[in-house]
């Protein structure tokens, strides 16, 4: 596996956007389905956003936009932050398991590969 690398997180003011990137060292990168998850502190990781190998999208996170390339990347976008949108968030992958559906892929105890997450801090 692959290690996953994020940047673009840190302290911003309400009202700017977020990008944040997940590169993922692996040439098996196109058969992995990628996530993202965030946590604050006192709950456990939440699902946010996924995009599987397929190409399939899933997210509960409607405000936020997930793009991913061909080769390497993985990107979480969002414009206007706001206060409650402070948390970590990692990226994740999992190797393409065909046959899965939504529950599968938002539950992060079937990620077995994750970045070290990036602190987002939105003040108002």
């Amino acid at each position: 596996q692959g290690r996953l690398g994020e940047s673009g997180g840190g302290s911003v003011q309400a009202g700017n956007a977020l990008r944040l990137s997940c590169t993922a060292e692996t040439r098996a990168f196109p058969k992995y389905t990628m996530a993202w998850f965030r946590q604050i502190p006192g709950k456990e990781r939440e699902f946010w956003t996924a995009i599987r190998w397929s190409g399939v999208a899933d997210s509960v996170a409607g405000r936020f936009t997930m793009s991913r390339d061909a080769k390497s990347q993985t990107l979480l976008q969002r414009s206007n932050l706001l206060p409650e949108d402070t948390g970590t968030y990692y990226c994740a992958a999992h190797m393409g398991v065909a046959g899965q559906g939504n529950s599968y892929y938002r539950d992060a105890r079937n990620y077995d590969n994750w970045g070290q997450g990036t602190q987002v801090t939105v003040s108002s």
